[in-house]
């Protein structure tokens, strides 16, 4: 057994960084990103970083929320921590809390300090994280994943009229898998001009998704999407608000489309409900979104074991931190069949590496090597997109 080594400080930033231009969608039109880092300091100054970003719509958390979950819940978590192994630091991580004492779901919190925590032990025992897939004991999961083979998406939001010139721009650059935000009054003519910029390639070298956002309702969902019957539709994402999930076993009655989940579900307890439904056709796993990278292990471990699609969602401007971890699920999970993040400076004007992680030519993924997320975090950089002050907690 190793030595114990436990944390000697936290520190949280709360951060701001530009988006080259406006993101949106039916939920949320955003024009800087605002991740939360979590910066974990071990006794010997290792140091290791987790992110995440909080949507009202998505868990119910907010910036100021995970800042406070951190602050109020996880701190005191933190205070007994000194794993002597590795495996040590993934037991009790995987045993953090996923709802605070009120019972109030803490995932977007929990996630980034998991990552936290995956990334400083990781690195501190000189183990891969990639030891955290064999630990947890799921089978069919671990190397080889699907890094080889998966390809980052194009996401396709904005105005309707630009929305072929930028399918266009995006399969110049190679990309082959394109979801479009709909959820609008003109979603007839977003849906017609996509499908203009990717003729001649939708259907055979390309696939189309649609995203709603929850935008629908269900007798809108039913007319829409049987509207586009002609075109190829690979899933349809969210098409009606979380809490509407009883009214998609009608629509797929009228629709035979393929319905992705991604804001009805968060916990695992959503997707075996959905499962039971009989609506369970595909999922959007995000590491911000649903707890974590161990808590993302188990639900394509589920998806894979019932035969559901699963595909691994990022949040609109996710820094370099969450793309190096999703960059470790691909690597660790095979049958995923799309891929969404990694834009790097494609999306932010700034990042907190000094080398940001982003998609290739292709929306091809490249592996990061060595310990913890591969990635060197700067923490002048931190400061520097920090809104306000840096909080920090010694322990």
């Amino acid at each position: 057994m190793g030595k114990a080594c436990p944390i000697d400080r936290v520190r949280v930033y709360a951060l701001s960084i530009p988006l080259r231009k406006p993101f949106e969608h039916a939920a949320q039109v955003r024009a800087a990103a605002d991740p939360v880092v979590l910066e974990i300091e071990l006794a010997d100054g290792t140091v290791g970083y987790g992110e995440t970003l909080p949507r009202p719509y998505v868990t119910g958390e907010t910036v100021g929320g995970v800042v406070a979950s951190i602050e109020d819940t996880f701190i005191e978590e933190l205070l007994t921590f000194r794993p002597g192994t590795f495996p040590e630091a993934l037991e009790r991580i995987d045993a953090l809390p996923s709802v605070d004492e009120q019972g109030e779901t803490i995932l977007a919190a929990r996630a980034a300090v998991e990552l936290a925590l995956l990334d400083a032990y990781s690195r501190h025992f000189k183990r891969p994280v990639e030891e955290a897939v064999s630990w947890l004991g799921l089978p069919g999961l671990g190397r080889p994943g699907s890094l080889e083979k998966v390809r980052y998406s194009g996401v396709l939001s904005g105005r309707t009229e630009r929305l072929a010139f930028r399918a266009r721009l995006m399969r110049w650059y190679g990309l082959r898998d394109f979801k479009l935000k709909v959820g609008y009054d003109d979603d007839e003519q977003r849906v017609r001009e996509t499908v203009r910029g990717l003729k001649r390639v939708l259907g055979r070298t390309a696939t189309l998704r649609l995203d709603a956002n929850g935008a629908w309702t269900g007798g809108q969902a039913i007319e829409r999407l049987s509207a586009w019957d002609d075109v190829p539709i690979s899933t349809v994402e969210q098409p009606l608000a979380r809490g509407q999930e009883e009214e998609l076993p009608r629509l797929k009655r009228m629709v035979p489309v393929k319905i992705m989940h991604d804001e009805s579900l968060v916990s695992m307890s959503d997707a075996e409900r959905l499962l039971e439904m009989g609506v369970a056709d595909a999922f959007n796993i995000r590491l911000a979104k649903n707890g974590g990278f161990l808590a993302c292990l188990r639900l394509a471990h589920f998806a894979r074991k019932h035969g559901i699609l699963y595909q691994l969602g990022c949040m609109v401007g996710e820094t370099s931190i969450l793309s190096a971890a999703g960059r470790h699920f691909l690597d660790n999970v095979p049958g995923v069949s799309f891929a969404e993040g990694s834009y790097g400076p494609f999306l932010l004007k700034g990042d907190v590496v000094e080398r940001p992680v982003r998609f290739g030519y292709g929306g091809k993924p490249r592996p990061l090597d060595g310990f913890g997320w591969g990635i060197e975090v700067k923490r002048e950089l931190l400061e520097r997109h920090t809104a306000g002050e840096v909080l920090e907690f010694p322990l």
